[in-house]
C-alpha cells in the first residue's frame, strides 16, 4: 500500500510518539510576525532558553503595520511597541528579519514562497491560522499558538496528534472568469466550515494540477476556513519551475538533488485515504459569501437562501447571518450594494491577483460612492506592479494604491470598515468584526469580481466584463 504525502513527511519529521498519543514532530521552518511573537519571546527569557536552531526562524511584520504612511514610529502606539519588541528579538537571538528597512517586508504566508523558503516536503509552524497556505507546495504547514511558537523557538518541535486525510478531486476544466478563489470557496460551500474537523487536505485532479503556484496557493491558504488542520497539493514541474533561482531555493546541483527529494514526497498512485470527495470544476461559478462564515455563499447568479430550505442543523446560523446582514431570503446576490472593495491579503495578494484586478480596472472609474484600495502582499509584489503600470491603472480607475501589509482582511492597522459599510473583499474571513467594525459586512469573492464590484458600485458577474478571448 502507498503513502500520502501527509504520511511521508510526517514519518521523516517525527521525533517520538509521546505519552499522550501525540507526536514529536520537528519543525524545518519557522515563521514569525509581530502580533504573537513577543509573548513566546518574553517566555523565552523568563526560562533563560535560547534559541534553538535561529536559522530556521525567520520574521517579518504584517498584520499592525499601516499601509498610507510607513514612516517610523508608527501613529498607533501599540503597533510601534509589537514592531519594536520584534525588531528587539530578532538581534537578540541573531534571527532573520524583513522588516521595512530590508525592503523585503510583506505578508508572512506571501514572502515565505516569493523568497523560496517554502520548500517541499517540509513541516512548516507559523502563529497565524492561513499557514496552510504554504501546503501549495507540498508541505505540511500548521498554525500554532503563543505557547506552541515559544516551544517551536526553544526546542524546533511541537507536540501534535496527526489528522486523517481527505483527497478533494477537482476535476473538468474552469470556464473564463472563474479562478482559484471560486474553487476554494465552492469545496467549503459544499464540505461546510467544520467540514475538515480533524483532517488534512489534499487538494487534487485536473483543475488543480492546471494551477499556477500562486492560484494553488491561494487554494490551501483558505483549507482553515473549511475547518480542516493544513492542506496541501503534491508538488510537480510547476512546484519546482517555482522555486528555481528564488534566493532560498537550493542552487546548481544543489537543486537538481534537492527536486528528486521533492518529487518522492508526492503521495503515491496507490496512496489510501480516510476519505475523498469530487466536484466538477466545470459547474463552478463565480461565488459571492452573503453571510458571516466562509461556507454562506453562492455563485454570483444565485440568490440568498431561505433558513426553512437548508438542513436543520444549519437553520439558527443561516438566520443569525441574514439578520446581522439585513438580507432577506431569495433575494439575488447580484445587484448587491457595496461601499468599499478590498484587493490583497494573503489569499489574494500577489502579483498574478493584482493583475487580473487591473484587467478589470483598466479603463474603468471606482463608482462615486466606493471607496477602493489595492494591498500588495509584498514589497516584491509593489515592485512587480510598478514595473507594469498596474499601480497606475488602479489610481487611473480610482482605487488607492497602499503599501504592502495584512491591512482590512483583518483591521489590526488603520484600514478599517466603518458603521455598517459592505465590503467586497478578496481576503479570507466574513466574520462578525473581522474587517474593523462591529456592524461591518463583508462579501467575500475573488480580485476581478472586487474591482468589477468596486466599478459598478454592486455585485456584477465578472464575466459579463471580460473582454472575448
Amino acid at each position: 500500500m502507498g503513502k500520502t504525502l501527509l504520511d511521508k513527511v510526517w514519518e521523516s519529521h517525527a521525533v517520538r510518539e509521546l505519552p499522550s498519543g501525540q507526536t514529536q514532530l520537528f519543525i524545518g521552518l519557522h515563521l514569525i510576525h509581530e502580533v504573537t511573537s513577543p509573548q513566546a519571546f518574553a517566555m523565552l527569557r523568563d526560562l533563560k532558553l535560547p534559541v534553538k536552531y535561529p536559522h530556521r526562524t525567520f520574521a517579518t511584520i504584517d498584520h499592525i503595520v499601516p499601509t498610507e504612511s510607513q514612516a517610523r514610529p508608527f501613529r498607533d502606539s501599540l503597533a510601534e511597541t509589537m514592531t519594536q519588541s520584534l525588531t528587539d528579538s530578532c538581534r537578540e537571538f541573531n534571527i532573520e528579519f524583513f522588516d521595512l528597512r530590508s525592503g523585503q517586508q510583506g505578508i508572512v504566508h506571501v514572502i515565505g514562497p516569493e523568497k523560496g523558503l517554502t520548500q517541499p516536503g517540509m513541516t512548516i509552524a507559523c502563529g497565524d491560522s492561513h499557514t496552510s497556505t504554504h501546503g501549495a507546495f507540498g508541505t505540511i504547514a500548521f498554525g500554532i499558538g503563543t505557547s506552541q511558537i515559544r516551544d517551536v523557538l526553544a526546542s524546533q518541535c511541537l507536540a501534535i496528534s496527526k489528522p486523517k486525510i481527505r483527497k478533494i478531486d477537482v476535476t473538468g476544466t474552469l470556464s473564463r472568469g472563474v479562478y482559484a478563489k471560486d474553487v476554494i470557496l465552492s469545496i467549503i460551500h459544499k464540505l461546510g466550515v467544520m467540514g475538515g474537523i480533524g483532517y488534512a487536505y489534499e487538494y487534487a485532479g485536473p483543475v488543480i494540477e492546471a494551477m499556477t503556484m500562486e492560484e494553488r496557493l491561494t487554494i490551501c491558504n483558505m483549507s482553515i476556513e473549511g475547518g480542516a488542520r493544513c492542506g496541501y497539493i503534491n508538488p510537480d514541474d510547476t512546484t519546482f519551475a517555482y522555486l528555481d533561482n528564488r534566493q532560498y531555493a537550493p542552487k546548481n546541483g544543489a537543486f537538481d538533488r534537492a527536486r528528486s527529494y521533492w518529487s518522492g514526497a508526492a503521495s503515491d498512485p496507490d496512496a489510501s485515504y480516510d476519505d475523498v470527495v469530487t466536484l466538477n470544476g466545470n459547474d463552478i461559478e463565480p461565488m459571492v459569501t452573503w453571510g458571516i462564515n466562509p461556507g454562506q455563499s453562492v455563485p454570483v447568479n444565485g440568490c440568498i437562501p431561505d433558513p426553512e430550505s437548508v438542513a436543520p442543523d444549519e437553520r439558527d446560523s443561516v438566520a443569525e447571518a441574514m439578520a446581522f446582514m439585513s438580507f432577506e431570503a431569495g433575494r439575488p446576490m447580484k445587484g448587491t450594494p457595496i461601499n468599499v472593495a478590498f484587493i490583497g491579503s494573503c489569499t489574494n495578494g500577489r502579483i498574478s491577483d493584482l493583475r487580473a484586478a487591473a484587467a478589470i480596472a483598466k479603463g474603468g472609474k471606482v463608482a462615486k460612492h466606493v471607496k477602493a484600495l489595492v494591498v500588495p502582499g509584498s514589497m516584491d509584489v509593489a515592485r512587480q506592479a510598478k514595473e507594469e503600470g498596474l499601480d497606475e491603472v488602479f489610481r487611473e480607475a480610482g482605487f488607492q494604491w497602499r503599501a504592502a501589509g495584512c491591512s482590512m482582511c483583518l483591521a489590526m492597522n488603520p484600514d478599517k470598515l466603518q458603521g455598517r459599510e459592505v465590503c467586497a473583499s478578496s481576503s479570507n474571513r466574513n466574520f462578525k468584526g473581522r474587517q474593523g467594525s462591529p456592524t461591518g459586512r463583508t462579501l467575500l469573492m475573488s480580485p476581478s469580481m472586487a474591482a468589477a464590484a468596486a466599478i459598478a458600485g454592486e455585485v456584477v458577474d465578472v464575466r459579463d466584463m471580460l473582454n472575448p478571448a
